[in-house]
């Protein structure tokens, strides 16, 4: 094991990477600010939808997150050009998953992924080549690296898209429903729009997509498949970028091909300045114990969250606890109907809350899960206690998935202000149903 993880080879890719990568992680940041993305989900909303249990993090008030994000920005530029590498990845990982655990209205799959490359770059040595460092300080400079870098990603990709596509077959996806609501959506666009409505588009998406998440890994690492599979990549991403518009994440998937090619041929395309280096040498650093054993320790995690909804009762498609960092990408559309209901203990009156008065058009669409719908209720009863009034919240929820008929999500007899949150099982008051 010592002999695979720390063989020394050349680490052209990664410093190729590493500068992709910096600017692709700028522009998120600062992209934010001039597409309105930071005004619409951390300024404009009174609260929002925290990660439960991180409440203490919270937007910065009045306009700061424009400067927390020029901050951002700036130390995704010099993880660019390698400036004080290892303090500014580690500032932009920091705060990127301060955001990310600071709301989920607008939550996505990638944004988790980011997370987890981020941690990555943060341990790896990609900045002893082409850095601002290693001019400042010659001694880092370096032609190689350890060849677990190349292993841990192509480990986290080949579990990202397996368990992308595994979770795609199901009878929703499989008879083309759900590509077929994701493309109904696009139907104003220009040229394609109305393309992208013909029915075997949607099951030509259906299965491409299947194909492309289960198959993309193997095919990169194989030599004979590699050079159409990266064609075939581009198609897939850029389109992705299209249709969807997630911003860098089509992208940065593209630059992961880099750890899949030969190292002389990244080199040769990207580096040929730099010494090629191509010497059998292991060398095992002073912490290598501690640095298996936490590669190890990652993987049975990363291997094991995706599956944790098969543990909980009932179709997480419908109570969806268990889906969020378990790649389940673009599975399902829902639309619901919610009333929230107020009864004042003490005089007995009821009224119902006016959801515009608190929540933003993409919050309401939080109410059609279970979380989000326990998070109101928990602020709307913090609020009336902080006027010394004691309530009950009681939650009319009607929810449909992927087009099929409206069924009650919560149970109506609960009071959601006494309802309690169960991390890690089901909540009894969501309600199951046999289908």
């Amino acid at each position: 094991m010592k002999a695979i993880l720390f063989k020394q080879i050349d680490n052209s890719p990664l410093i190729v990477f590493r500068i992709i990568f910096g600017f692709l992680i700028t522009a998120e940041a600062w992209g934010a600010i001039f597409t309105g993305w930071i005004k619409q989900t951390l300024i404009k909303p009174e609260f929002t939808f925290n990660f439960i249990g991180f409440d203490f993090l919270q937007p910065l008030p009045g306009h700061w997150m424009y400067v927390y994000y020029i901050v951002m920005g700036l130390a995704g530029f010099f993880v660019m050009i390698g400036f004080k590498y290892r303090l500014n990845i580690i500032i932009y990982t920091l705060m990127w998953i301060a955001v990310y655990l600071m709301q989920k209205s607008s939550y996505n799959n990638h944004y988790y992924l980011l997370i987890l490359i981020l941690i990555f770059m943060c341990i790896v040595p990609a900045h002893r080549y082409k850095s601002v460092d290693v001019k400042l300080n010659p001694k880092l400079k370096s032609h190689h690296m350890p060849n677990w870098v190349i292993i841990f990603i192509i480990a986290q990709l080949w579990i990202v898209y397996t368990y992308a596509s595994v979770a795609k077959i199901y009878p929703d996806w499989l008879d083309a429903t759900v590509p077929k609501q994701l493309m109904q959506g696009k139907s104003h666009f220009l040229l394609v729009g109305d393309f992208l409505q013909q029915t075997w588009v949607h099951y030509v998406i259906a299965y491409f997509g299947i194909l492309f998440d289960l198959l993309i890994v193997p095919a990169l690492l194989w030599k004979k498949t590699r050079n159409v599979a990266f064609f075939i990549s581009i198609f897939f991403h850029l389109f992705n970028s299209f249709i969807f518009q997630i911003g860098i994440f089509p992208y940065m998937s593209l630059a992961f091909t880099l750890f899949f090619y030969p190292k002389d041929f990244i080199h040769r395309k990207f580096l040929k300045s730099k010494p090629f280096y191509n010497q059998a040498e292991i060398s095992l650093p002073k912490y290598h114990k501690a640095l298996t054993g936490f590669i190890g320790l990652w993987f049975v995690v990363q291997f094991c969250l995706p599956l944790r909804h098969w543990f909980i009762k009932g179709d997480v498609l419908w109570t969806e606890e268990g889906h969020r960092m378990s790649w389940r990408m673009m599975l399902r559309s829902k639309n619901s109907s919610t009333l929230i209901k107020i009864v004042n203990k003490n005089s007995g009156k009821s009224f119902y809350v006016k959801k515009n008065d608190y929540l933003t058009e993409k919050q309401q669409r939080m109410l059609a899960k279970p979380d989000g719908i326990w998070q109101f209720s928990q602020r709307l009863k913090k609020e009336y206690e902080a006027k010394g009034e004691d309530i009950e919240i009681y939650v009319s929820s009607k929810v449909s998935v992927n087009g099929k008929p409206y069924k009650t999500l919560i149970d109506p007899k609960q009071d959601m202000a006494k309802a309690e949150w169960d991390y890690f099982f089901h909540n009894d008051w969501v309600l199951l149903y046999d289908d």
